[in-house]
C-alpha cells in the first residue's frame, strides 16, 4: 500500500544537527529519510520519490551547492531548503539564483522550519495541478480533440495544422457560437508557444476609458489611482498568444496602438517613457465585415491587413450539420451523461433546424434536454424547445436541372443577387426575404464575393 506522506531528505554530515531537525519533524507526520553527505543524498534522492531536500550548505566532498544543482539537473521543479551558518548569508543568496527554494540559517527554531516546509508544498501542490490543467488544456485542444468530421471542419483542421507551426497573425472569421476561441485555442495550444500563455480579451466588454490600460498597462502615477505599475495583457501574454475578440467593436485611436505593437514588437504603457519589448502572436476574431467597416470608416485598413495575413472564415452550423451528432455526443459527455441516448427523431429535429446561434446554441439545448429528460438515459422529441419542433418550413422551390448539372453554390448566389436588386441593396431586407440573418447574408456576401 502506498503512503501518502510527504517525504522529506535531511542531508548534513553533522549527525548532531541532522538528528536535532528529525527529532523536531518526527511528530508532523512526514516521511523522514537522513543522509551524511551529498552524494549519499544524491543516491537516495534518485531511487525514493522526494518530496523536499534539507542540505547544509557547508559540508565535505559534495557541498550542499554541488548537492543541489545535481539534483536541478534531476528534477528542475525539486525543492531545496538550504542550512547556512550566521554570516554565510551571501552563499545563501547564491544558492537561491541556482535555483534553492529558500534558505534558513542557523540557530532557527521547530516552527520557523515547519512554516517554510508547509509553505514549500503547498507550492508544490499549486504546481502539480498547473502542470495538470496545462496538459489538461493541451489535450483538450489538439487537433484530434476537436469536434468536426465534415468536409469544411476537416479544410480548417488541415489549415490550422499549417498556421499553428508559423508565427503569422491569424483573423477568425465568423458568426457568433461558430467556435471562434475553441479554434484559436487549438492553433495555440498546436503551436511552438503551447507551453506559454494564452491571454484572451474581449474588446466590446471593456470600457473604452480603460482599454488602453487594460490592453498595455500603466505605471504608477500614470493617473488618478495609479498607485503601483500594473501590467497589461500584452505582457501577460509574452512568450503565448493573446487572442483578441470582436476585434471590429475596438475604438479607433486604440486601432493605432495596436497597429503599432505589431508593426515594432513593444508597447507604449500608459505613462510609461519607454517602449517594453513584447514577444507575442495576435491572432483576433470577429462577427462582423471588417471589409463593411473599412467602408464605413470605422476600421483601419493598414490594421485589417495586419491581423488578416492568415484569414480563416468558420462556416455556421447549418452548413455543417453533419456535425450534429458528433457535436451532441460530446456535449453529452461534457455534462455529465455520456450514456445517454438520443432518438432518431431528436436528430431530424435538429437536422431542420438553421441554428441561428450556431454551436453554442446547440450546447445550450443538449443541456437542457439533459435536465428536463423524462425517461432515464433517454432523450426525445419532448425535451426539445417548442421552437424548434414546430418551426415552419418552406416548400422546396422547383428548378428545372439541366442535364449537364448545376452547382448549388451558382443557385444560391444567384438568389442572393436577385434578393439584393428586389430589396434595393438594403442587406437587412435581402436577408429578410431569404429567410436567413443579416449576419448570415453578409457571410455569404464574403463566400461569394458578391460587392
Amino acid at each position: 500500500m502506498t503512503s501518502n506522506k510527504k517525504t522529506i531528505l535531511i542531508t548534513d554530515d553533522d549527525e548532531s544537527l541532522r538528528r536535532v531537525i528529525e527529532y523536531n519533524l518526527s511528530n508532523s507526520g512526514y516521511r523522514l529519510l537522513l543522509a551524511s553527505n551529498g552524494e549519499e543524498a544524491l543516491d537516495i534522492f534518485k531511487s525514493e520519490d522526494v518530496d523536499i531536500v534539507i542540505t547544509d550548505i557547508k559540508m565535505e566532498k559534495m557541498d550542499g551547492l554541488e548537492l543541489l544543482e545535481n539534483i536541478k539537473r534531476l528534477n528542475s521543479n525539486a525543492l531545496v531548503i538550504m542550512i547556512t551558518a550566521y554570516g554565510s548569508v551571501e552563499t545563501a543568496v547564491k544558492a537561491m539564483k541556482l535555483g534553492a527554494y529558500d534558505y534558513i540559517t542557523k540557530p532557527f527554531d521547530r516552527d520557523e522550519l515547519q512554516i517554510m516546509i508547509e509553505k514549500g508544498l503547498n507550492l508544490q501542490n499549486l504546481m502539480s495541478e498547473n502542470l495538470r490543467l496545462k496538459q489538461e488544456l493541451a489535450y483538450r485542444f489538439k487537433l484530434d480533440n476537436v469536434i468536426g468530421d465534415s468536409s469544411k471542419m476537416k479544410s480548417i483542421f488541415d489549415l490550422v495544422a499549417r498556421v499553428a507551426k508559423s508565427d503569422s497573425s491569424v483573423l477568425l472569421q465568423g458568426e457568433s457560437g461558430t467556435g471562434k476561441e475553441l479554434i484559436a485555442r487549438a492553433i495555440h495550444f498546436n503551436s511552438l508557444r503551447a507551453k506559454k500563455p494564452f491571454v484572451t480579451v474581449n474588446c466590446s466588454a471593456i470600457p473604452e476609458n480603460l482599454m488602453e490600460s487594460e490592453m498595455f498597462g500603466y505605471v504608477k502615477g500614470a493617473f488618478t489611482g495609479a498607485i503601483k505599475d500594473k501590467s497589461g495583457k500584452f505582457e501577460a501574454a509574452d512568450g503565448g498568444t493573446i487572442f483578441l475578440d470582436e476585434i471590429g467593436d475596438m475604438d479607433r485611436d486604440l486601432q493605432v496602438k495596436l497597429l503599432r505593437v505589431l508593426q515594432e514588437k513593444s508597447i507604449d504603457k500608459v505613462g510609461a517613457t519607454q517602449n517594453s519589448f513584447v514577444d507575442v502572436r495576435v491572432i483576433t476574431a470577429t462577427n462582423i465585415s471588417l471589409e463593411t467597416a473599412i467602408k464605413e470608416g470605422k476600421f483601419r485598413e493598414d490594421l485589417f491587413y495586419r491581423i488578416s495575413v492568415i484569414p480563416i472564415l468558420l462556416p455556421p452550423l447549418r452548413d455543417r450539420k453533419d456535425d450534429i451528432p458528433l457535436l451532441a455526443q460530446h456535449f453529452l459527455s461534457k455534462h455529465g451523461s455520456e450514456n445517454c441516448k438520443m432518438l432518431p427523431e431528436v436528430f431530424e429535429i435538429l437536422n431542420r433546424y438553421d441554428w441561428p446561434g450556431n454551436v453554442r446554441e446547440l450546447e445550450n439545448i443538449i443541456e437542457r434536454a439533459i435536465v428536463l429528460k423524462k425517461k432515464e438515459n433517454v432523450i426525445g422529441a419532448e425535451e426539445i424547445p417548442e421552437h424548434i419542433r414546430t418551426k415552419q418550413f418552406y416548400s422546396p422551390i422547383s428548378l428545372e436541372i439541366p442535364d449537364e448539372g448545376i452547382k448549388l453554390e451558382e443557385v444560391e448566389r444567384g438568389l442572393i443577387i436577385n434578393a439584393l436588386k428586389k430589396s434595393g441593396q438594403n442587406q437587412t431586407r435581402a436577408a429578410e426575404l431569404l429567410g436567413i440573418t443579416r449576419n448570415t447574408l453578409i457571410y455569404r456576401l464574403e463566400k461569394y464575393k458578391i460587392k
